[in-house]
């Protein structure tokens, strides 16, 4: 029996709290990192168009790796698939960092991305089978906290250390850390004991409709870069992106809940709030220092400070969602909001070229909004799971949550090839404003989230 005073730093669960916090750590300082780098990057790869591309790519190969850790969790534990999947994204990291060129950089990302979407569900399944349900806010919390440091240090580090010793050492760096941090959960996944009752099957036919699934993903990109080198004047890559938009969601169907697509209520509205808040966020997130960059001419190291101050209210209002007596729609509903003020704020910003401020500003306001939000959404999933659907559940949140950021990121890039032809911030407020739209499907879709009686 579990002591009530005990906490995620007892005894008990202190080295796995340690480890998974660490892990995520080191994925925060990756992502902020790259999200900071990727313009100086793009530019001595000469890859300007397939800049979108290499966000959206880890992000669909997520989606693959999600199911696949998922369904071996529900199988066998999160043990082996947390260790394997690790191993994945180390070898992710090598590849990007040594990346001769961008469409090398890409399959890193590639790489990288199915091991990160196994590992999360490994440590979602992780944290079900070792933490009471009780302890599961505060553990989620901490997850939101572990990116302070990387938000405080990450994205200035990364400029500095791109202009100092290079870029590729923001990938390289990383990948000795990754090996410690998963070596403190050896103790707690060792001790786990299987699940009881016959282990579900291998799911072949979901793990096919996620490959398809990440292949419209990436096709959509694509379809974007094509129309680059048509210059925008042809039809053909906007209607090629909206079949393999379609196509990309239909097969998504088979790896979420029943009526997710169709904000059916309850654990379906959850797993659809999830893609649309993270559409909002995700979307955006990438152009913020890309904007600053090219319009503001600012340099990457405080180009990507314009990202910590979302980060930090992320974290702060994370922590209040978990510590105080918030109701389930009070978080989602007012994250939701706070999320279309945000990009309400920023299109403002882009439109009339504000004070860089104001745009920091108006982020920081949706980082507010993905903390009461996100955390949230993760411990409702688990309420709402039996011991054998945490692995099929928790790779349907995360899938979600990469499905909306990659088709999010991949739309944008049809959108800016589209719109660079009218110059100046024209494609940034494109970009913002779909961005808005996403965060405006999230606040309808919310109150869904409550099963009727």
């Amino acid at each position: 029996m579990t002591d009530v005073r005990e906490g995620i730093y007892s005894a008990r669960y202190r080295w796995t709290t340690i480890g998974a916090l660490a892990l995520v750590f080191l994925n925060a300082f990756q992502t902020l990192a790259v999200t900071t780098i990727m313009p100086l990057i793009s530019a001595e790869l000469d890859g300007q168009e397939l800049y979108a591309l290499a966000f959206a790519a880890p992000l669909a190969a997520g989606v693959v790796g999600m199911v696949i850790g998922g369904n071996w969790a529900d199988r066998v534990g999160p043990a082996a698939p947390l260790y394997v999947s690790a191993v994945i994204f180390t070898l992710g990291l090598v590849i990007a960092g040594v990346a001769p060129s961008m469409a090398v950089l890409v399959l890193g990302r590639l790489v990288l991305g199915f091991g990160g979407g196994a590992v999360t569900v490994a440590l979602y399944v992780l944290i079900a089978r070792v933490f009471p349900a009780t302890l599961h806010p505060k553990v989620f919390a901490g997850f939101s906290t572990a990116w302070v440091v990387p938000a405080l240090v990450g994205p200035a580090a990364a400029g500095f250390i791109a202009e100092g010793i290079g870029w590729r050492w923001v990938f390289l760096a990383v990948v000795v850390l990754v090996a410690g941090s998963t070596g403190l959960i050896l103790p707690s996944v060792r001790a786990l004991t299987p699940a009881e009752g016959d282990a579900p099957p291998w799911a072949l036919r979901r793990i096919a409709w996620s490959v398809l699934a990440a292949a419209g993903v990436l096709a959509v990109s694509l379809s974007g870069q094509a129309g680059e080198e048509s210059a925008g004047e042809s039809a053909v890559p906007v209607v090629l992106a909206v079949v393999a938009a379609a196509v990309a969601l239909f097969a998504a169907r088979t790896l979420v809940p029943r009526g997710t697509l169709l904000a059916g209520r309850g654990l379906p509205s959850i797993i659809l709030l999830r893609g649309l808040v993270s559409a909002t966020f995700f979307g955006a997130e990438v152009y913020i220092p890309y904007l600053l960059q090219a319009e503001y001419g600012f340099d990457a190291a405080i180009a990507g400070l314009a990202l910590t101050g979302g980060t930090l209210t992320w974290a702060t209002a994370a922590q209040l969602q978990g510590s105080a007596r918030l109701s389930d729609a009070a978080c989602l509903t007012g994250g939701s909001l706070l999320l279309l003020a945000s990009t309400s704020v920023v299109i403002v910003a882009t439109v009339w070229m504000l004070h860089p401020a104001v745009l920091m500003v108006g982020w920081a306001i949706g980082g507010a909004g993905m903390g009461l939000a996100f955390p949230r959404l993760n411990t409702m999933t688990l309420a709402r799971s039996a011991i054998r659907e945490q692995g099929f559940n928790s790779a349907a949140l995360t899938i979600a949550q990469s499905l909306g950021a990659a088709l999010a990121l991949a739309i944008t890039g049809v959108i800016v090839v589209y719109f660079a032809s009218l110059g100046g911030a024209v494609s940034f407020v494109a970009v913002f404003v779909l961005a808005a739209l996403f965060a405006l499907a999230a606040v309808i879709v919310s109150p869904r989230v409550r099963e009727l009686r």
